[in-house]
Parts: C-alpha cells; structure tokens; sequence
C-alpha cells in the first residue's frame, strides 16, 4: 500500500471503535495527523505529501547556502551589447535576411562608395527646422540612398555592438522570412542603386557605381572565310564563371574568355560573305573596374530534379590576382588584391547561411562578418577555416587541397571581390556628413539611457534576490512548529514563497476550507503545519487568509467522517445478510418489488450516498491561490449525476408508477427490503399487491391495437398494388408500352418509403400522402425534362400505370399530378412522336438545377483522377501509373494546414516517376484544354472525378547552356516579385 494511503488509514483508524458522540480533541488532531514526526533535512529526500509536518523538498535548497548574485536576475550585462574598441559594427538577421547583411557590410567597406552615399543631398525637408533635427520627430528615411546613408552612418558610429537593419529591408519589400538567391540580390540592388544615383547633379556621386564596379568586354565574332570580325560592345558589373570541372579560379576566368567553334547548324551568318560561314566567337575584355565582382557559380539548375543544386567544388584562388593575360590592351595596371570572399554555408541551394570575410582596407586586416557576430583574423591573415568543415557532412568527402602561401581554396565560396592595387595606402577618412552624425549621437543617447536602465533593473533584481535570501534563510529554521502554537498553510503557497521565478502572493487557504469555513480533514495531504512566529511574518508580509490556527480544525467534520466510516464497515455485513435474504422464496402478499438493475448494484449505490454524505470534498471550494475549477465541468458533472437512476427508480414508469413488465423487477421479502430501506429510505415502495399503472396498461392496450391496425393497412396496401410493391412489370420511358398513352409520375422516395412500411408495419409509421412537390420548382414546373427522365434523373422518379394511378388517389392525398402523355403530330405515316408533360418544364429551373449539379460536381475533398501519356499521338496507360488522389479546391496556403486522417495533398511528382517525365517537360491537358495555370484549383479548371488528364511530353533539351531559359520558362520562381528591387 502506498504511503499516503496508510497515513490515511492510521489517520482514521480510531473511527472503528469510537461512536460518533465519542469523539473527543485528540481524535480530532489525530485525524488532521498532528502527530506525525516532522522530516529531517538530509535524511528525507522528498516531501512527504501526507504528512504536513514535512518541511523538506519544497524548493528551500536554492536558497540555503552561499549564492551567485547573477542568479537574482535573468538580464544580460547592457555592456555586452556595446561595440568593442576597434571593431565594426554589426547587422541583425531579421529571419532569413543573412545574404543582405553580407553585402551591405562589403558595400560600407568600399571607402568610395560609402563616401559618395555621404554627399547625397537628404530629401527629409520637413524633419529638419532651422537646421537642427526635430527631437519629437523620428527619422524615417524615404528613398533608398536615404535608408543606405543612414545605414552605413551607424555601421561607422554607433557605440552598439549591431544594428537592425529592419527599415532597409522594409523599403526594399523583401520577405525576412524567406531566403533570397545573393548574387540575383547583388545585381538587382546595384542595378537600382545606379538608375537611382543616376538623377544627381554631382558627377561623383552620379558616377560612381560605374566608376567602381563597370567594367566592358566585347563580344567578337570572326568568320573563318573572309576574316572579317563582328564585335558587340557590352557593360558587366560581375563576371559569372562557371566552376564546373575546374580547381582554379584563373581557369574559370580562362574558359570564360576561350574561343567557340561556330560551325554547322550554329554557322554565322557574315554580312560580308552575305551567306552562313564557320566561325569563331569569344569574350574580350576591354576594361575592367576598380573594384572586380567575380560570381562563382555554385547554384545551377538541376534537370533530373527540376530544382537548382549547390556545387561543393573545391576552388583555389590567391590573394593577388593579375588581370593582363585576360585584357585586349596590354600595358595598363591589372593587377588586383583580394579584398573579401563571400560565403554560403550548407548543402542546399535554398538554405544554409551566408557570411563575408572583408579585408579593411585602411589597416589591412580581415573580419569576418555574421550577422551581429563579428570577428577579427590574427596576423592580417584570411581564414576561411570552419566554414569548410560545414559544407557536406558525407562520407565521401573530397579532400582540401594543399594551398601555397598566398593562397586559397574553398567550396563554399560564391564570391569573390578583388580591389585594383596602387602604390599609395588608402588614408581617406570617410567623414559622416553633419546631419547624419547628429541622428547616430541620437541613437547613441538612446543606447546609453538603455544601458544604464538595464544596469538599474539587474541591480533592482540583485537586491531584491538578497533580501529574499535573508528572509528564506531567518524563517525557513522557524518554519517547524514542535509544541508551540501552530497554524496551517497550503504547500502550494510555500512553494511559490521559495520560487524565485514568481512574485509572491498573498496567501489563500479558501480552497482548503469545509462547507463549516474551517480546515477540511481531506485537505490536510496539500497543507503544512508551521509555527505561529512564522505565520506571524507571513501574513504581515504577505497578507490573505484566512487563518488557520487550531481552532480552524472542524469537529462537526471529523464526527461525521466517524460516522461514515462506521456505516461502511457495517455495509459489508448487511450485503452478505441480503445476499441470503435474496435466497429465500417469498410467500404470500409479504414481498416487496425491487428492481433487478438496483438490486446488482445496491452495494455500490449506497457506498457512493456515504462518501456523498462524507462531504463535498473537490466541490467545497472552487479556488486554490488563484486557480478556478472549470465551471463548465462542473455543471456537466452535475447533470450526469441528476440523470442516474437512484435505488428502485428502475422500475418506475413515466408516471410515476410501478412499470408493467415484470422482467424488469424482482420480489423480496420483507427483511431484505427493511435492510435496504436503511440505506435508501427515501426509495419508491411497491409492496407485492400493489398494481401496475393504469396509463400504461391503456398505452400498451393502445400500441398492440395500433400494431394490428398497421397491419391490416400494410396488407391493404400491398394487395392493391403488387408490381409496385414487388418493382415487377415496370413501365419505361425509353421503351414506350403500346398499350397505353398515359404514365404518371411519383417521387423515388415516396415509393421506397412504402415499401419500407409494407415490409415492417409494426416499426414504420404508415405512408399517407404522395409528396410530388420534390419534382417540381418553386414555379410549379416540372424540374426535368424527357431525355434526363430516361437517363441520369431516372433515379429520383418512378413510373406508374393508370390504373396503379386510380388505386394509389384512393388509398393516399396527392399534393401534385404529374403525367407524361404520349401523341402522335403530322398526317405523315409514320407520324412523329410526341411527349408532353403536365405541369410543363421550367425552364429557368431546369437551368439552374444543371448548374448547381456542374458545382457539386467541381467541388469535392477527395477524388480519382487517370492521367494517361500521349506518344505520337496515342493514348498510353503504364499499369505502375497510380491514381492521383486529389482535391479540387485546395490552395498553396491550404496545403501548409494539417490534414485529417486518410487525406492528403496531390503529389503530382506521381506523374514524373511513373512516366519519367519532369515537371518542366509535362504538357498536361483535359478535353483539348491546356492546364498551365499552376494557381487556379482542379474545380476551377474542370477536372471532375473520375476524369482524364492526357500528359505530352516535351523532348529533353540537351544543350547545358539553355538550362538557364528552362529554369526561367518551366520551373518559375517568385524570387524578388513584387518587391523594390523590381520597381524601377
């Protein structure tokens, strides 16, 4: 037996011997378990629930002892947050904004371009008065310059340690919460910052994306049979190199300028020939910037998946690159230095996260740049480092190359940024312009009043904690109450005393009181004994109530739990003396009717009324230190308790009186029913001679009466109308008989319904009426027509003979007739055929009937969908093909909610591994109608259950470079749809 069960029982065992007026103070404090021995601290390893002298395990060991004042406080140190001495300033990721951050710290760090963004004039007119800056008045930047000068004025500085970006991605509508293709964001965003810097009258500042990232090359074509050469002049802002199947990045840069073979189908077309000729085509650069953007492919498009797949391909490169074998014009300076390399690290092309290790370019040395972390290389060295060991958790990993001094080699690298070197070190000190210096002091005065209100808070925390450690540590050793004067307090309470987590509050023990407001002796397992002193405290700290001292213990409580006990002791004895009693046969008139369901389960019954009249023990109180009972289940919980039968209501009828059926009762003597009426005297009593009820004798006399008259009227019924009932000898539309002119109609269900009655008249009620006006519309017209009637609207109709038409006028009340009658139009032999109805079509109706069908038919949750494949213009159905289990109105968002068992989502990749046929190259189509609309729902494109859908498969294009256009035609992204980046 558990513990807590035998406190109870050692609690209560007095209660066997002692009468209810015996009970005397020390019973009563025996049953609250005064005498139980308090726990020691060391030797009891958890509270002992049942005893409420155990003070051990309810959260003091956390306070007990020496404590860590950082323990008193979850607030991190404001310094923290503070820039460090001669380091940068970083960028928070919104979510799954890491590729902009990246860029816009190599942006801030072209000394140039920062400084032309600097003498950009500020349109904000009106947040500046008189000059000054309004303080009232946030700043909120209104064009893109704006938002990167406001920008690149923190990333210099600002005393945080990062910044939040959050105004800068807004204007530019991009989702933080998707990840974006970096180099695509590159283009786009310089793309837009040149068309924007493009209206300034300052040709330093109009100019300076071309001075420092445009570069030209020509593409020269020259025809192998007069020699003539073709060229076509065109800007770059990066170089795209392909890396696929290269180690080194000079030979991506040399395949990007090597020679192409026009020969062919592919020949040229020479204005000078005026005819097709081989000949040859290749890149040649003409200039090249300041600042060279070399973009390494890593993302291509993947055609047995249909999705873009990342490279993992390792790739050398140094740290000075010269760029005069590759130019046209020798002679020049081409000599070029590393200044940052851009990375993406994880597997996936549509996930991982994007870093940049940038060199300084004023003191040489390199960081690395994550989001707010940002760390500095030793000895002014570049150290990719980790970032290669994160790449492909595989085992079969290509080893790193062995790099040379100078040197790199990285396969997580998508970018690499080189600056033109020169002989003189870059001293320019970027100045922030007036204005904008005035906004970061701003920024910074908020950060500085932050830190000091934080550095107040934990300092707030910190005392708090140590006063709350003196007073644990003084009332914890008075807690115990020994001999002296006593009080109770709920466990709950204490614990949420020794809770650092949680403000105390004040202390309620209104959960814990009797329905005599005083301390319920079921409750004593939740309450804890402790000395008056410390209660003292409490309350006058804490407040509540109300106080339970040792007059709070209820005697009135304690006698009538003596009470029950004593009952349920003798209950065992009594069921075993009815039990015997049950035995005996009854004679005469002595007996008593019982019912047989409340005599199997008596005993329970009135154990169930004694722990009833034990008292209310969960619904004295619905409170406990602010926790409310469920109302709701409250009620329910009575209501149940309402419906249940008591003791010898089983055999009572619904008036009250004794029921008639006799196997439901019982007949006992007249001792066993004494002993039962001790526990139930309030039960019905229906001695041996007492009658049934005479309502209910007239009601079964009526229901067998009623029975037989079914009977007879079912028979009637079904000896008038036999094929009707028996469905034999039928009429038929599309059949006309010969021998009649006439056929009337009746609705499906009004038939099936009468048959259901002839069959069972005894459990059916009769059918009297024929309902017609299911047939017809609101109008009064017929809802069908003559063709539909011998088809698909045959199943809602039933056919009657004229004379099946007379019988069933006399036997039920027509609301409608409705009669189809057959005539013969024209002096032409043979002459043509007729039908007519009465009442006539609605058309109008009929219309929208047909249209309410098309929807319900276009609306369904799951359906079967064939999809056969059309080669050279046959039909062919693969037996692997699966059907496709579809929905017809589920949206891309739907798709995202969780499904009920047994539905799922279409998976139209089905298609591709049954047919082989990727998505891009599937042609689908239904009734000669293209299905190209990826966002409209099967419903809305006509596709019905059951239907067929043909595929056509379009040939695999082989040429690697067309892979690009298949990406953008058949596999379209959203990308930056519809945000700034596309605006200009």
């Amino acid at each position: 037996m558990a513990p807590r069960l035998q406190l109870e029982k050692a609690a209560w065992r007095w209660a066997e011997t002692v009468r209810p007026e015996e009970v005397s103070q020390e019973h009563i404090e025996t049953a609250y378990r005064i005498w139980l021995e308090p726990c020691i601290r060391g030797v009891c390893r958890r509270n002992c629930k049942g005893n409420p002298n155990c003070l051990v395990g309810i959260g003091e060991h956390i306070w007990l002892g020496e404590i860590d004042e950082n323990s008193f406080h979850n607030i991190d140190d404001p310094n923290c947050e503070r820039r460090k001495k001669n380091s940068f300033v970083g960028l928070t990721n919104l979510g799954a904004t890491c590729y902009v951050n990246t860029f816009l710290q190599v942006w801030f760090l072209n000394l140039e371009l920062r400084q032309a963004l600097y003498l950009c004039p500020s349109t904000c007119s009106d947040y500046v008065m008189g000059g000054s800056i309004q303080e009232e008045k946030d700043y909120e930047p209104q064009t893109i310059c704006e938002h990167l000068q406001y920008l690149f004025a923190l990333l210099q500085n600002s005393n945080r340690r990062y910044i939040d970006p959050s105004g800068f991605v807004k204007a530019l509508g991009l989702d933080t919460g998707q990840q974006q293709d970096a180099q695509e964001f590159s283009k786009l965003f310089m793309s837009l910052l040149e068309d924007t810097l493009s209206k300034q009258k300052n040709p330093d500042v109009r100019n300076i994306v071309q001075q420092q990232f445009c570069g030209e090359y020509a593409y020269v074509t020259v025809c192998n049979q007069c020699g003539r050469e073709s060229k076509l002049l065109s800007k770059f802002y990066e170089l795209e190199l392909n890396i696929q199947g290269h180690k080194q990045l000079t030979d991506c840069i040399s395949e990007f300028l090597k020679e192409e073979k026009l020969e062919g189908d592919n020949r040229y077309f020479c204005e000078n020939c005026q005819s097709k000729q081989n000949a040859t085509r290749k890149i040649r650069l003409l200039s090249l910037p300041c600042t060279l953007n070399l973009q390494l492919m890593r993302f291509v498009f993947d055609r047995q998946t249909g999705h873009k797949k990342k490279l993992n391909t390792y790739i050398g490169f140094s740290e000075i690159l010269d760029m005069e074998p590759y130019v046209e014009h020798k002679g020049g300076s081409y000599v070029y230095e590393l200044s940052a390399v851009l990375i993406h690290r994880g597997v996936s092309a549509y996930s991982g996260h994007y870093i940049a290790h940038v060199k300084d370019p004023q003191s040489g040395e390199w960081y690395k740049f994550n989001d707010e972390d940002i760390e500095k290389m030793e000895g002014k060295k570049l150290q990719l480092g980790i970032e290669e060991d994160l790449a492909e958790p595989s085992k079969s990993q290509t080893r790193k190359p062995k790099c040379g001094k100078g040197t790199h080699c990285s396969r997580n690298a998508y970018m690499l940024v080189y600056r033109l070197q020169t002989q003189e070190k870059p001293n320019t000190i970027v100045q922030v312009p007036a204005f904008l210096q005035e906004l970061v002091d701003r920024d910074n005065s908020k950060f500085e009043e932050w830190c000091i209100e934080m550095a107040e808070m934990r300092k707030q925390s910190v005392d708090k904690g140590k006063a709350k450690h003196e007073e644990v540590k003084e009332l914890y050793q008075r807690l115990p109450a020994g001999a002296e004067p006593y009080e109770f307090v709920s466990l709950e309470w204490l614990q949420k005393w020794l809770d650092e987590s949680t403000p105390t509050k004040p202390i309620d023990n209104h959960a814990c009181l009797c329905s005599h407001d005083k301390l319920h002796p079921d409750k004593i397992s939740i309450m804890k004994r402790i000395s008056e002193y410390a209660a003292d405290i409490f309350y006058s700290r804490y407040g509540g109530g109300p106080r339970l001292t040792v007059k709070a213990l209820c005697k009135e409580c304690v006698v009538e739990r003596c009470r029950v006990l004593r009952l349920k002791n003798q209950l065992n004895e009594d069921y075993k003396t009815v039990n015997n009693l049950l035995k005996a046969t009854v004679k005469g008139n002595d007996g008593f009717w019982v019912g047989k369901s409340s005599l199997r389960s008596w005993r329970q019954l009135a154990l169930e009324q004694l722990d009833e009249q034990d008292g209310d023990v969960d619904q004295s109180n619905g409170k406990m230190n602010g926790n409310t009972l469920n109302k709701e289940e409250s009620k329910e919980e009575r209501k149940e308790e309402e419906e249940e039968l008591n003791f010898n209501e089983d055999i009572l009828c619904p008036h009250g009186e004794l029921c008639i059926s006799e196997n439901e009762r019982r007949l006992v003597s007249k001792d066993a029913w004494n002993k039962l009426q001790q526990y139930f005297p309030k039960a019905p009593e229906f001695p041996s001679y007492r009658e049934c009820c005479s309502q209910c004798k007239i009601l079964e006399r009526e229901g067998e009466e009623n029975e037989a008259l079914h009977k007879m009227i079912a028979n009637e019924q079904k000896t008038s109308l036999p094929n009707l009932f028996q469905d034999k000898n039928r009429p038929c539309l599309s059949n006309w008989p010969e021998d009649t002119d006439v056929l009337y109609i009746v609705s499906q269900f009004f038939v099936e319904e009468w048959r259901k009655f002839v069959r069972k008249p005894t459990r059916c009620s009769p059918v009297s009426s024929v309902g017609n006006s299911a047939l017809l519309c609101p109008h009064g017209g017929l809802m069908f027509t003559f063709a539909s009637m011998t088809k698909e609207d045959s199943k809602l109709i039933a056919l009657i003979w004229p004379g099946e038409w007379q019988m069933i006028q006399k036997l039920f009340v027509v609301d409608h007739v409705i009669k189809i009658t057959r005539t013969e139009v024209g002096d032409v032999n043979p002459s043509e055929t007729q039908y007519i109805s009465e009442p006539k079509l609605c058309p109008e109706c009929r219309e929208g009937l047909l249209c309410q069908q098309q929807r319900d038919l276009r609306e369904y949750t799951q359906a079967t969908i064939y999809v056969h494949k059309v080669v050279d213009n046959k039909k062919v159905m693969k037996d692997s093909v699966p059907e496709l289990n579809v929905s017809s109105s589920e949206t891309e968002e739907d798709k995202e909610e969780a499904k009920p068992d047994g539905e799922k989502d279409p998976d139209f990749n089905q298609i591709m591994h049954a047919f082989s046929v990727a998505p891009f190259d599937q042609n689908l189509s239904i009734d000669g109608k293209i299905l190209s609309d990826d966002c409209a729902t099967l419903g809305t494109l006509g596709v019905i259950p059951e239907s067929v859908i043909l595929l056509k498969a379009d040939e695999p294009i082989a040429d690697y470079a067309a892979m690009d256009d298949v990406m953008q035609v058949c596999m379209p992204e959203e990308g930056f749809k519809g945000t700034g980046l596309l605006g200009h």
